[in-house]
């Protein structure tokens, strides 16, 4: 059994993903970030960087104590080398997957989630911001768009590195992009929507960034970005 340390942003998405492609047995564990349960001490043994998704596996290959992850990529990586899923076996076809991989973690990821805090949860308009994140975020998605150009998916066959992508996509329209520029990307989109597993992970959800500024409150920013990684401040 898997438990997975949970809340419906993109990264915990994806994790929840690859769970129901690969029908691995798991526990999805709700940590609501809006209210800070990503601070409490039993969380950071599991998750010391204060983030979901996480996971602990109660049945680790080589069998021994309970393997606990952090950090989306990594924890894609382990679940497809242990299910044998997801992850070509051959040398070009792993180095394939990896590099689109390494690619949503390093690129897409970040720049779409900047992308996602200025337009939402900065309590203040900052058009500068809002520009900057709006124009990498459509690069990236052009990036995409070439990619899969001459192929069904990022690697070829489906992988993590589609897994990964996917749900920073979902929110294509709060970052303010339009799919119809991205005629391949939108093939691609609609393809994994309409995959069980993906129904199975977005059924009932309300994904956590499709909000509206006005809606956060303080205590929520506070939770979500008040934190340094300093424990007392000096005077």
């Amino acid at each position: 059994m898997i438990d997975l340390y949970f809340w419906p942003t993109p990264n915990g998405l994806k994790l929840k993903l690859f769970l129901e492609e690969a029908a691995l047995p798991y526990r999805a564990i709700p940590v609501d970030i809006g209210k800070g349960e990503q601070h409490r001490p039993e969380f950071l043994k599991v998750s010391p960087n204060n983030k979901i998704p996480a996971l602990v596996d109660h049945d680790p290959p080589g069998g021994g104590a309970p393997l606990s992850l952090f950090e989306s990529g990594a924890m894609l990586l382990y679940l497809a080398d242990k299910s044998g899923k997801f992850i070509p076996a051959d040398v070009r076809g792993r180095a394939d997957v990896l590099q689109w991989l390494f690619w949503q973690v390093g690129g897409l990821g970040p720049m779409a989630g900047q992308n996602g805090h200025f337009r939402v949860y900065a309590p203040t308009e900052i058009p500068y911001a809002i520009e900057r994140y709006t124009n990498e975020v459509n690069r990236l998605y052009g990036v995409m768009n070439q990619r899969l150009a001459d192929r069904e998916f990022l690697a070829g066959r489906y992988s993590i590195a589609d897994i990964a992508c996917y749900p920073w996509i979902v929110p294509y329209q709060p970052q303010g992009q339009n799919l119809d520029d991205f005629p391949h990307l939108k093939r691609w989109f609609g393809v994994i929507a309409a995959r069980p597993a993906t129904v199975r992970t977005y059924h009932g959800v309300a994904p956590a960034y499709v909000r509206d500024r006005s809606t956060i409150t303080d205590d929520e920013r506070k939770h979500l970005f008040g934190h340094s990684g300093t424990a007392t401040k000096k005077p």
